[in-house]
């Protein structure tokens, strides 16, 4: 028998005694000062920090490495045509002639045709050269686009204007 149920006899029946136990109220845990505090400290270091943007990094040459011969390499230029505008590709080395159309899919298809051309040609280097003001995101896609090709080195650079 369980202990909270007992049995009492009075003359011929029996009843069961049924104690209860008192009811136990639930301890709530108020975390509102702690928020409070956390928010502080938030604000805080928020404050007390400084942000040190204005400085700029200045990059190490390079020790190592080997640049592409120009002559044996097929060379891609992206040039930048604004803020909201995509921007210009052109398969030669500079501004010349007229660049690729903007829409991403045919400008894959005439990369990888004419990253592929090179390559039949011999031409095993591919050179991107991109101008500063362009997106990470613009020659990441080129990039993404010429890696298609299987057996090429791509070489990026940057056009620096004066």
């Amino acid at each position: 028998m369980s202990s909270d149920v007992w049995t009492r006899v009075v003359g011929d029946e029996s009843e069961a005694i049924v104690f209860r136990r008192p009811r136990q109220e639930s301890v709530d845990f108020d975390i509102t000062p702690m928020i409070d505090v956390t928010f502080l400290l938030l604000i805080f270091f928020l404050v007390a920090s400084s942000m040190d943007v204005g400085r700029a990094l200045e990059l190490p040459p390079a020790r190592y490495g080997k640049g592409a011969n120009p002559a044996q390499s097929t060379i891609i230029t992206v040039a930048y045509q604004g803020d909201n505008m995509p921007p210009a590709v052109y398969l030669a080395d500079g501004k010349l002639g007229t660049p690729l159309p903007d829409d991403s899919q045919q400008q894959r298809q005439q990369l990888v045709a004419a990253v592929r051309e090179g390559l039949l040609s011999g031409k095993r280097d591919v050179i991107v050269k991109a101008e500063r003001k362009l997106k990470h995101k613009d020659v990441a896609r080129i990039l993404e686009d010429i890696s298609e090709v299987e057996g090429v080195r791509i070489y990026i650079g940057v056009i620096e204007k004066d």
